[in-house]
This record gives structure tokens, sequence and C-alpha cells, in this order.
């Protein structure tokens, strides 16, 4: 009997790596001429996955969330995990975005993904295993053939295709 090969499918983000992407947005903002006293502050919830960035205008806030995005592509990260999810005006005219770290994979998610592997037709068994998908197949090329189907599919969500075995 042939032997059967494997690999998962998470949204999982490295916690170190997005830390030292958010350090390192934080050092450059800070160290930019055009914030010298400016209002520019970060704070990054771990537990809750939100950073919250606070500036004196829109443009300001802007620059703080394109430099974290940019330190966490840096870093390998996908930007589909790193999502604003509010921008508030606050007191004093400062502006607040909200930015949401999502490094789940829902129900609604992995049930699409096992749908794009089914309809691809190959010879591969796809399962929902808690956040992962776990997909089993005996030939390599047929799991490298899902591998680049999913990847192809500009799923909305930061995929990591990882324990090929």
């Amino acid at each position: 009997m042939a032997k059967e090969h494997s690999f998962d499918i998470t949204a999982e983000i490295e916690k170190q790596q997005l830390k030292d992407a958010y350090e390192q947005a934080k050092k450059i903002i800070t160290n930019r001429w055009d914030f010298k006293g400016v209002t520019c502050e970060f704070d990054y919830n771990e537990k809750a996955k939100v950073i919250t960035l606070v500036s004196s205008n829109d443009s300001k806030a802007d620059a703080m969330f394109d430099a974290i995005v940019s330190e966490a592509i840096k870093r390998d990260i996908s930007s589909k995990g790193i999502k604003e999810t509010s921008r508030d005006t606050i007191g004093g005219g400062n502006t607040k975005i909200t930015v949401s770290i999502n490094d789940t994979l829902s129900k609604e998610d992995a049930k699409a993904i096992v749908k794009k592997i089914k309809d691809l037709g190959l010879k591969v068994k796809a399962s929902i295993r808690g956040e992962e998908v776990r997909v089993v197949g005996k030939s390599i090329d047929d799991l490298q053939s899902a591998i680049k189907a999913i990847r192809e599919a500009d799923m909305d969500m930061p995929l990591n295709f990882i324990n090929m075995k």
C-alpha cells in the first residue's frame, strides 16, 4: 500500500514576528522628522489581538498603519492578517485607528477551503481539524496542485501551508 502524504492549512501568524514588526514600525515612525512634536501613540494588546494607533490627523495615522503592514510583510506575515477595523475622530481632532490581527481560520473559511479543494477533482481528501484544514493524498503532485490552487484562489485570509509530510 502506498504511503499517504499530507499538509495542513492554517491562518496562524507567528506572534514574535508580529511583535517585532510592531516594535520596528513604532521605532521608524517615532524617529521620522514629520512626526516630531505631533501626537503619535501606539498600543498593542496581544491578548485581544488589537493594535490601536492615535495620531493628529488621517495622513499621519495612515503612515503609522502602512509602517506596521510594511514591516509585517518584510517578516513574511501576510497583510491579509492585519485589517483596519475602525477609524474614529477623537478629542482634539486626533484620529484613532483600530487594527485587528486575524490569525484564526473560521469554520466558514475552512469550509470554503475544503469546497475549493473538492472542486479541483484531485485525489486528495480535505478535512477540518479545529482551526486548520488537513489535506491528505497519495500523490505529492496532487498535494502541490491543491496548494497552488488555494494560493491562486486569493482568499481574504492569511494562509500558511505547514507540516508537509
